[in-house]
């Protein structure tokens, strides 16, 4: 980046206005240019963000739940039958052991329960009653908010 210095000489006077005058400007297109990569970085990383087993979530036109819990438990059961804590297998009967110590015994800890729609309801129920009775309070079922359900 440079500036140019007035001149006092003569010559120079008629030839175009504001030659002589310091730029004051600044070049914003590097950090222009710098800014939409690291968008574009930042959008294909995204997707890439999200933990858990994958499972098709059944449809929903539920409204989205408030952000209260920063860091809520999800509790994934696969199509076959598996039960995950975030991406950790675990038997039925250790669940609700596992979750109560890594909420610290705290009951309004927020638990996300995501079932595939495949699954028996009686299967999902069972589960969210385990933890229910365990007093856990906040347990929420998790859905795909992107698909319309079929009328």
């Amino acid at each position: 980046m440079g500036a140019l210095l007035q001149s006092n000489d003569a010559r120079n006077r008629g030839r175009r206005r504001g030659y002589g005058r310091p730029m004051a400007e600044i070049n914003v297109t590097p950090f222009v240019d710098v800014m939409l990569v690291l968008l574009i970085v930042f959008m294909v990383a995204a997707p890439l963000l999200t933990a858990g087993v994958p499972v098709n979530l059944p449809d929903s036109q539920a409204r989205p739940l408030s952000e209260e819990d920063n860091k809520p438990l999800e509790v994934t059961i696969t199509p076959e039958g598996g039960i995950f804590v975030g991406e950790t297998p675990v038997e039925q009967g250790r669940l609700v052991d596992l979750l109560a110590a890594m909420s610290e015994n705290n009951p309004d800890r927020r638990i996300y329960i995501r079932g595939d729609q495949g699954l028996a309801y009686g299967h999902v129920m069972e589960i969210i009653g385990a933890i229910n009775s365990a007093g856990f309070r906040k347990v929420a079922l998790i859905s795909d908010p992107n698909t319309k359900t079929k009328k």
